[in-house]
């Protein structure tokens, strides 16, 4: 019987990418759901060519758009992000991909944990944001979360059979960017274009700044922490330019296991579908032959700030992980804007995280009032610096 599949912005990088893995196994996969925000042309054709039973816009100005490109489809069609939300309770959904950037995959994300789905995690903010509420939604309903991000893939693959061998740390790899061989003295001189240049992966363009910044990292240090129950002092990350390695799992009897594969998402994706089998497909296999020398460096938090301020907003907890979330979104769209200066983004994103009260033990609403109110402080701080400058 075929695994019916909700792909949740199913436009962007990890949404198209599916949907590719999807194509190549349609006697496995079925499309059942797709939503986007606002690339109403690219859905309309997702949605001709899968023909899912549910479609939705998010942006409700773009209804009539997708309704009537449709109408003559036996496809629903539905806007606004509280459909979104809906849509993930239906019964017919066996597996939900959660492609939304941002916090606006929270709320889908508990909706298909309390529904007991499992979910094929792609969103980061999420956890980054709430961890402890969808780690705690998790367990309470016995739903499942399978990790997409490479890096957490890999150490969810590691500790596969390892019920409950103590594990002493994981180190999570880095590219390090398309800037990590760039003196920190030329960060001034960063593009966008520069910085959406990712060398090995195929990013859209907010998760493409964070991996030049490191930020990503940081983001994906925090991520572990709930999926897999760790302290901040059993999470580490370590620089790998080739992006062969994905991460490693430490056990405390020496030993270390780790997962090596080309870097290309859609082995990740494939995995969390087919969980806990594996299908063979025609992504190229990894060759070590000819692959060459893989090196390993520690990496320069002070070049990369942002990293430092991850891992601090990490063993600070409470709210500060949020705070950290919500004021990187408006420093990276102020630098996308060329508004700011690559060098500043760490600057910004310190400067907010130091005025934005902090609580020990928030819960779902403190989380949302936290992050409106980072937002504002962010863009109030960018603004009066600027017109200083």
């Amino acid at each position: 019987m075929k695994k019916r599949i909700a792909v949740l912005g199913s436009t962007g990088s990890i949404g198209t990418q599916t949907l590719s893995v999807i194509d190549d196994h349609c006697d496995l996969f079925e499309v059942e759901v797709l939503t986007a925000f606002n690339n109403f042309n690219l859905l309309i054709k997702q949605a001709i060519k899968f023909l899912p039973n549910v479609v939705v816009i998010g942006n409700e100005d773009h209804f009539g758009f997708v309704r009537d490109a449709l109408e003559n489809y036996d496809i629903k069609v539905y806007a606004g992000s509280e459909a979104i939300n809906q849509v993930v309770e239906m019964q017919t959904i066996d597996i939900v991909v959660l492609g939304i950037v941002g916090i606006s995959g929270l709320n889908p994300m508990l909706t298909a944990l309390k529904n007991r789905k499992k979910v094929a995690l792609a969103n980061k903010e999420s956890l980054v944001i709430a961890g402890d509420i969808i780690s705690g939604t998790a367990i309470k309903n016995g739903a499942q979360i399978i990790p997409v991000d490479s890096e957490h893939s890999a150490i969810f693959q590691c500790l596969m059979g390892e019920l409950d061998n103590p594990v002493q740390k994981v180190m999570l790899t880095a590219s390090g960017g398309p800037f990590y061989n760039l003196d920190r003295d030329n960060f001034i001189y960063v593009k966008p274009e520069e910085a959406l240049n990712h060398p090995n992966w195929n990013m859209g363009p907010k998760v493409s700044i964070d991996s030049a910044t490191l930020m990503n990292k940081g983001f994906e240090a925090i991520e572990a922490k709930w999926l897999f129950n760790l302290s901040p002092q059993q999470i580490e990350v370590i620089i790998h330019r080739e992006s062969i390695v994905h991460s490693m799992v430490y056990f405390t009897d020496g030993t270390v296991k780790t997962l090596l594969s080309n870097p290309d998402m859609r082995i990740n994706i494939q995995f969390a579908l087919t969980y806990p089998n594996r299908v063979s497909n025609s992504i190229p296999q990894l060759d070590l032959l000819k692959t060459g020398t893989l090196n390993f460096l520690r990496p320069d938090v002070k070049k990369f700030r942002n990293l430092a301020l991850a891992f601090k907003a990490l063993n600070t907890g409470g709210n500060m992980p949020c705070i950290l979330n919500a004021a990187n979104d408006i420093a990276v769209n102020a630098f996308l804007k060329s508004k700011i200066g690559f060098h500043n983004i760490p600057y910004f994103i310190e400067k907010t995280m130091n005025v934005i009260p902090v609580i020990e033990k928030p819960g779902l609403s403190d989380y949302i009032e936290t992050d409106r109110l980072t937002r504002i402080k962010a863009k109030e701080i960018i603004k009066y610096k600027n017109n200083i400058i």
